[in-house]
């Protein structure tokens, strides 16, 4: 029995030697080998060709599915057709439309009222006159006249800011909240009107806060400006020519550490150091906006546009404000250190025009309006004794030049510091030690 298993087993094992060793069989199984290694090969290159709409595919599924999660695709249901729930959601669109939803409530507008005089058109009966000298003997008429009627509040500017806390503390720009006597009114993105108190203006940089009453507003977060890249993406949103409110605009990053002069309509000027230039438009009510990178998060603050110009606008860094909304929060005012001292940059030109030992530095100059001195009196440059026409060289051995500017160095110093100046007085090098006070809120 055993031997007849074994030579049934033999018998087996002999045909289907046979038959793998067959060449009509070799040649088929080669032939499906090969053929099956080109179908793949051409799978996979159809999947690699058409991968960005495989994946677009699964991620609008997973989209759905996370928005929906309690229904299931059928073929009865309703298909998609809306352009935005089309978008893939790694697109740069889809991030701009969900940084401006999430920020776009944190934004405000902000309305400048005054007091103006009110005229009224009026005749006096004692004040007749004859046109034509007497030659027609009674013939007279009254010149109507205009005369103060006490005043009437007007809307005379707008500008914009955003929400730093959810107690009603914003941010915006000084040259916004700059008058004294004005009225101030923040209007919310839900449309509600709040009056508006000046609770610090920077004596510095060209920001200021302001405060309303309320609270659970909605705010911002504070990004990191250092780390901006030229060619960024960025959003801009504020209140546009004073008229439309938070208005929308998109650009990059076109500059950073730019030095500007600024002005306003009062022929007040101002140089703002270490701003960024952005292409995203920015109008003229648009000042104290953000500016936001793809995230949400403020990197700057709407500053100044370039007259003349087409998309060039510029923002102060987030970073340089960040310690004064700090200083508020904790002692209701902006407390920075000062120097006192007003100045124009040096640069190779400005040396070869007015014959200059150096084409570097700062030269301790007046400003424009006659109350803008060099030497602010009774400020710690004051009491060093620097005076109008010397030169700045260098901080505490850190030469004053396009990458160090003056400002941007004192404003990393604290209160009460002690730095070294070396300056170029009457063509002689000396260095002046200077101990930094808090400068007043203006």
């Amino acid at each position: 029995m055993i031997l007849q298993n074994y030579m049934e087993n033999l018998d087996t094992i002999k045909q289907i030697k046979r038959f793998f060793l067959n060449k009509n069989f070799l040649h088929s199984f080669l032939v499906s080998l090969v053929s099956l290694v080109i179908l793949l090969a051409i799978g996979v290159g159809l999947v690699w060709y058409y991968r960005a709409n495989v994946f677009d595919y699964f991620a609008k599924e997973y989209l759905q599915e996370v928005q929906n999660p309690n229904s299931k695709l059928g073929n009865d249901q309703k298909l998609i057709t809306d352009k935005t729930e089309k978008q893939s959601i790694f697109s740069e669109e889809h991030f701009v439309i969900n940084a401006v939803k999430k920020t776009n409530p944190a934004v405000v507008s902000i309305i400048i009222s005054k007091n103006v005089p009110k005229y009224e058109l009026y005749t006096d009966p004692n004040q007749q006159q004859d046109p034509f000298g007497g030659l027609f003997p009674g013939f007279f008429f009254n010149v109507p006249q205009y005369r103060q009627n006490g005043t009437e509040k007007k809307d005379i500017g707008g500008g914009s800011g955003f929400f730093v806390s959810s107690d009603g503390l914003i941010v915006t720009n000084k040259h916004v909240v700059s008058e004294k006597d004005a009225m101030y009114t923040v209007f919310t993105n839900d449309g509600k009107k709040h009056e508006a108190k000046v609770i610090a203006r920077d004596p510095v940089l060209d920001i200021a806060l302001i405060k309303i009453v309320g609270s659970d507003f909605p705010f911002l977060s504070l990004g990191n400006s250092d780390s901006l890249q030229i060619g960024q993406s960025v959003i801009a949103i504020g209140n546009a020519l004073g008229e439309f409110r938070n208005t929308v605009s998109v650009g990059v990053v076109s500059g950073l550490a730019r030095s500007v002069t600024a002005g306003d309509s009062s022929g007040n000027t101002e140089t703002l150091d270490h701003v960024i230039q952005t292409d995203a438009a920015i109008n003229p009510g648009n000042s104290g906006g953000p500016l936001l990178d793809l995230s949400g998060e403020v990197i700057g603050v709407n500053v100044a546009i370039a007259q003349g110009s087409q998309n060039i606008g510029f923002a102060l860094p987030i970073n340089n404000i960040k310690s004064a909304i700090e200083s508020v929060k904790a002692t209701g005012k902006i407390v920075r250190p000062y120097l006192g001292i007003r100045y124009v940059a040096i640069n190779t030109e400005m040396k070869d025009k007015n014959n200059l030992t150096v084409d570097y530095g700062v030269l301790v100059k007046a400003g424009a309006n006659q109350n803008e001195l060099a030497v602010v009196p009774g400020s710690p440059a004051d009491k060093a004794g620097i005076v109008e026409n010397d030169i700045v060289l260098e901080v505490d051995g850190v030469k004053l030049d396009e990458n160090n500017t003056l400002a941007s160095i004192i404003r990393q110093k604290s209160i009460g510091s002690v730095i070294n100046l070396k300056i170029l007085h009457k063509g002689v090098e000396k260095t002046v030690p200077v101990t930094l006070e808090a400068a007043k809120d203006n």
